[in-house]
């Protein structure tokens, strides 16, 4: 694996529920802190529907169950873009960087 050009200042944001006051809850997105990345499409060659753009987010790994670690139920920010992500693996054995599959939603 070659090493990622991490150039992409992102903020990871996870789901919180927030009561509404008549029983039931709203869900808000708490910003976790700032990673830097590497973003980069992927599906090359495939149909691409205009409503959602794939991609493959490359950031350094951080241990299981850190706050700092991105899972699946989280989402990256970059500026007014969102990268909703739908997996996480890890880069190569020695585990010094995490992929991310992404999916960013383009409004019309």
């Amino acid at each position: 694996m070659k090493t990622p050009h991490l150039n992409r200042k992102l903020t990871l944001e996870a789901p919180t529920r927030v009561s509404d006051g008549a029983g039931g809850y709203t869900e808000i997105w708490q910003a976790l802190g700032v990673i830097w990345g590497e973003v980069l499409p992927r599906g090359a060659g495939r149909e691409v529907e205009a409503s959602e753009l794939k991609l493959k987010i490359t950031v350094r790994a951080a241990p299981q169950g850190a706050p700092s670690r991105p899972t699946a139920a989280m989402r990256f920010r970059d500026g007014d873009r969102l990268y909703r992500i739908e997996a996480v693996t890890e880069a190569a054995a020695a585990g010094r960087f995490l992929i991310c599959f992404a999916k960013e939603e383009v409004s019309a």
